[in-house]
Parts: C-alpha cells; structure tokens; sequence
C-alpha cells in the first residue's frame, strides 16, 4: 500500500480498505476529527443526477454537539443556494471555505443565521467532494463554542484527504436505492 502524502497512515489504510463505503465513511469521521481537533464532522452526500441530499453520517467528540444525520433525502430547492453562500459555492464546484468565525464571515462568504439555525458552529471547513465537476458531498469539520485558525497544515490536510473521498462517496450514491 503506497502512503497517501499529508494523510495519516489509519487515514490511508481506510482509503485503501476493501470496505463498503458506508463503513469508510462511518469511520472516517472521527479520524477527521482527530487529525484536526475539531468538535465534529459529518458528510452531506448528494446525488447531482437527482438534485437531492441528505447528511447521511455525523460524527460528535461529545453529547453536548448537536447530531446532525438527515433521514430523508431532499431536493436542491431554487431557494436554499439563494439562502447558503457555502451551499451555493458547493453546486458551482468552488473550492473549499474554510471560515474561522462565523459571527466575523462576511455574508457574501455565509449566511450567519442561517448557519447559527441550522449547524450551530462557530468555526468550519464546508470542503466540497467533486468528481468530474459534479459535487457529491461536503464535508463539514467544525468547532463549536470558538474560532479557529484553520492553519496551512490543516489546509493540506482537508486537500488532500478529498479527492480520496469523493469516489468512495459516489460508489455509496451509486449504492443508494432512491
């Protein structure tokens, strides 16, 4: 097994695993968490052929983290890119947003309360899953309670990690009855 550069090596070995993709994606949260010290971490999957998703895995440090996971699938509504800046930046295949403060974003960046309503961060990496210009996920670290200074490290990280992910990410979409 070759190491992927700038990830952990049990990051790399899940990669690389046989595994469904449920069950890597499962475990690959709280590595993502790990690696960044970050309170929690879930991934919205999205199917671009349907224009639906959902947050199908959700990954807490502790039980005072709001739980995020979506049961059910739901459409891409002409409203909510106009409502999220970072949904609408996610749809147009936009690199990553790494926000600091969300009471400091300018509202071009984010939607404070719409942010403050829906997730409850204070601080978050909105890391988009792209394949062939299609977006497929986002994955979400975030920090609850504070800022945080997403360092160059960090950076390299989350780069580097996505597009590892994204096709394990389609494989599960391609798996999902709908």
């Amino acid at each position: 097994m070759t190491a992927i550069a700038h990830l952990p090596e049990e990051i790399t070995n899940l990669l690389y695993s046989q595994n469904a993709p449920e069950f890597i994606l499962d475990k690959l949260l709280p590595l993502v968490v790990q690696t960044l010290e970050a309170d929690r971490c879930f991934i919205h999957v999205h199917n671009p052929s349907l224009g639906i998703g959902r947050i199908a895995f959700c990954w807490c440090k502790n039980d005072s983290i709001p739980y995020v996971i979506q049961k059910e699938w739901t459409p891409d509504t002409a409203t909510l890119p106009q409502e999220d800046p970072l949904f609408a930046a996610a749809l147009r295949t936009e690199p990553s947003v790494f926000v600091e403060d969300v009471t400091t974003a300018a509202p071009s960046v984010l939607n404070r309360e719409f942010e403050d309503k829906t997730f409850g961060h204070r601080a978050l990496i909105h890391a988009h899953l792209v394949l062939d210009n299609k977006l497929w996920g986002i994955l979400q670290p975030a920090i609850f309670g504070r800022p945080r200074h997403w360092s160059a490290a960090d950076r390299t990280f989350i780069e580097a990690l996505l597009p590892h992910v994204a096709p394990i990410v389609q494989r599960y979409i391609a798996q999902t009855k709908f």
